[in-house]
């Protein structure tokens, strides 16, 4: 609550200055107007494309080569321009900004979360732009170890941006990748936590990672150069430089792939999903070099969504109805022909999400456009104990 609190605050504010923002504008327009630049007029190059049998044509598609020195030099006369317009707003965007920023605590530190044997945060500290992770070991009155500081990493980088980060089960070594970019394409790198050395590991455009429990096989999936569509899965071992073995490729370009571990720890997943179709397929995380079952075939307009727990896999799945159900099979198993029903498909109720842990589940629902959450009784790993009530958030 206190977050969405805070959320709320924020776009209050900047809803705010921007119709102060606004007003000032409108009022100085009628002086500044004759000293403006002309605004930088985009040039007209049409691109042909045929589609689905009809022509599609973008006069702006050159636009896309961000090595174009025209491209650049479009962009630059924009910023000029801006600038100009904007620049009788200078005090009051500062004025605007620093009351703003008195707002914000910045000097701050996360709700911590315990993984193995470590508790993990994030903390901030004024005047950085970044946050910085660290953890602590057995309790938070243990001495702090910096696990990944991003301010660090963005010395000598006009942008930087953490994407995934996935530390081995054994709390040794740290998967992560970061985007210097700024067009969302993240490198992967591999840091011992015991040295703090960073590995000879590295691979480009990775979208997702997953360790397996031999702590030493990371599975990550990488998006293609032109389209950005996530459509492969590759193994790497720690300490490798050649070439990885090639696990999984999406044929089909209206899905993507992404890849994870159930909370359990007991599974990978590698999720197949456009926007109305999911695939699942799996494998035992102490097995990296098992073959990659498909839990249940593809079938247009059905999506599901498989977690883990004690004897069953779980899965919120909206094949009765748009608004899911949620059934469960023995993990020997787990394809439709031995689904249970355990949550039926509501039509008055959407299932967004469900939580597994040791000996429970939480459901998160929405009603009436409103989300909730139904804490459950505990039970029996292998025989999860249903919710009882709903609690509103």
């Amino acid at each position: 609550m206190k977050k969405l609190a805070l959320q709320h605050v924020r776009i209050t504010s900047l809803v705010f200055a921007l119709l102060i923002l606004t007003s000032g504008y409108a009022m100085m327009a009628d002086d500044t107007a004759s000293s403006l630049p002309a605004p930088p007029i985009a040039k007209k190059a049409p691109k042909t494309t045929e589609i689905n049998g009809r022509t599609l044509v973008d006069n702006y598609y050159w636009l896309r080569d961000k090595k174009n020195p025209d491209v650049k030099a479009y962009l630059e006369a924009e910023n000029t321009y801006t600038d100009a317009v904007m620049k009788p707003t200078e005090a009051l965007q500062k004025k605007l900004y620093d009351e703003m920023l008195s707002r914000i605590k910045e000097t701050d530190v996360e709700v911590p979360y315990k993984e193995g044997g470590y508790f993990y945060y994030l903390r901030t500290e004024a005047g950085k732009q970044y946050g910085i992770r660290c953890r602590k070991k057995g309790s938070m009155d243990a001495p702090e170890e910096i696990v990944l500081d991003v301010n660090e990493l963005a010395k000598g980088q006009k942008f930087m941006s953490l994407g995934a980060f996935d530390v081995s089960d054994d709390g040794n070594l740290l998967a992560y990748t970061t985007d210097n970019t700024g067009f969302r394409q993240f490198t992967l790198a591999v840091k011992d936590l015991r040295t703090g050395k960073l590995l000879a590991d590295h691979a480009e455009r990775v979208d997702s990672i997953a360790w397996a429990n031999d702590n030493k096989t990371i599975f990550y999936t990488v998006e293609d150069e032109v389209s950005k569509r996530s459509y492969r899965m590759y193994r790497h071992n720690v300490g490798t430089t050649g070439p990885d073995p090639l696990i999984y490729e999406e044929k089909d370009e209206k899905f993507d792939v992404f890849t994870g571990k159930t909370r359990s720890k007991a599974y990978l997943f590698l999720f197949s999903g456009s926007h109305t179709t999911t695939e699942v397929r799996y494998i035992p995380a102490n097995q990296p070099q098992a073959d990659w079952k498909v839990l249940e075939p593809r079938k247009q307009n059905v999506e599901y969504y498989p977690d883990h727990s004690g004897d069953f896999i779980y899965i919120r799945v909206n094949d009765t109805g748009r608004n899911f159900r949620l059934v469960k099979a023995p993990v020997s198993d787990p394809g439709s022909k031995n689904w249970q029903e355990v949550v039926p498909h509501r039509a008055d109720v959407m299932l967004d999400d469900v939580d597994f842990f040791k000996n429970y589940y939480v459901l998160h629902e929405r009603e009436k456009g409103l989300p909730s959450c139904e804490p459950p009784h505990a039970g029996a790993s292998s025989s999860l104990s249903p919710p009882t009530s709903v609690i509103p958030t």
